[in-house]
């Protein structure tokens, strides 16, 4: 389960991973900073799973987790391989879903690749370049359908979903903007479209932007867009999420209280990304171990695992919404 962290150069993406994973990306001033991406696996906060350690003092508690990619930032032209852009497009094609970055702060001692903040052109430069690099996709299936149609019928279904897709994509807009049958979902399995994976934009304002981002233009203009390709938007500021990564727990639940936060903004993100792949914790409780199990949603508890655990020792299965 990867997660590809995306954004233009000098936006906060590197910040974010390094306040993500506390894993020490390198982060500068200058674009193309991360060329290989960097990787780093962090649990997924759960606090029912915090109180049932506290039940049963266990001797190991395991959370979920999600790999966090932080990929190489992008410019104009990269699916004609400008910049970074071969990489960059390769990378995101190994991911699961996508975790844009955009800038909504003002700060001239942090040069912006375009000279100036605008949110909405900085998302449309992103979607643009895998809105081309899909639209070049789909023309190789559209081509090899119609080939294969003259041996058998059944790829018209084929052609016209392509050419559903293709019109979108000229339109500007992402495929997953589209709504699609469950017989189309099946034929579009191994298409790997850039602009099918699930998307959660990132906000990213200043510190004294934090308590007014429903009032922030720039913040407004993500959501807006999000809207349409059916997107969640979470305004954080990466910069004190960077810090209060670096803080103890006590330390860490001082600062919230005095920014007025329940949690961090990197917690949403991390349990957003979560449900952003459909997924949900499955719970397991004993003394030996405390663990949450990385499932779909909908899928249910096996009867061969319900009967070995019964069997060899008392646990609780929990899912987000139930206790069986």
């Amino acid at each position: 389960m990867k997660i590809g962290i995306v954004g233009l150069p000098n936006v906060g993406k590197s910040t974010m991973f390094n306040a993500i994973t506390n894993a020490g990306a390198e982060c500068a001033n200058y674009p193309f900073c991360t060329i290989e991406p960097n990787i780093g696996v962090v649990p997924v906060p759960d606090e029912r799973l915090d109180k049932l350690t506290e039940m049963y003092k266990p001797q190991k508690t395991t959370h979920a987790v999600i790999e966090f990619v932080d990929i190489a930032g992008l410019v104009k032209g990269a699916s004609k391989g400008e910049g970074l852009g071969n990489k960059f497009l390769s990378h995101i094609r190994e991911v699961d879903s996508i975790v844009e970055v955009v800038r909504c702060f003002e700060d001239s001692n942090i040069v912006h690749v375009d000279g100036s903040v605008n949110p909405l052109r900085d998302i449309e430069t992103i979607n643009l370049e895998l809105i081309f690099a899909d639209i070049e996709t789909v023309d190789k299936r559209l081509e090899r359908a119609k080939k294969q149609l003259k041996a058998d019928k059944k790829y018209q279904a084929e052609i016209d979903l392509f050419e559903k897709i293709k019109e979108t994509l000229e339109q500007g807009k992402s495929a997953r903007t589209l709504d699609f049958s469950e017989e189309e979902k099946d034929l579009l399995k191994d298409t790997y479209l850039l602009t099918l994976k699930p998307i959660l934009y990132i906000a990213n304002v200043s510190e004294e932007q934090l308590n007014s981002t429903d009032t922030n233009p720039n913040v407004q203009q993500v959501k807006e867009y999000a809207k349409k390709e059916k997107a969640l938007v979470i305004p954080l500021c990466v910069k004190i999420e960077e810090e209060l990564a670096s803080l103890e727990e006590a330390d860490k639940k001082e600062m919230l209280e005095a920014l007025g936060l329940e949690e961090s903004g990197l917690d949403k993100v991390i349990k957003a990304s979560y449900d952003l792949l459909g997924l949900m914790s499955f719970l397991t409780a004993g003394e030996p171990e405390v663990r949450a199990w990385t499932i779909k949603k909908g899928t249910k508890a096996p009867r061969s695992c319900r009967e070995n655990t019964f069997r060899h020792r008392k646990r609780i299965y929990t899912s987000r919404n139930s206790i069986i």
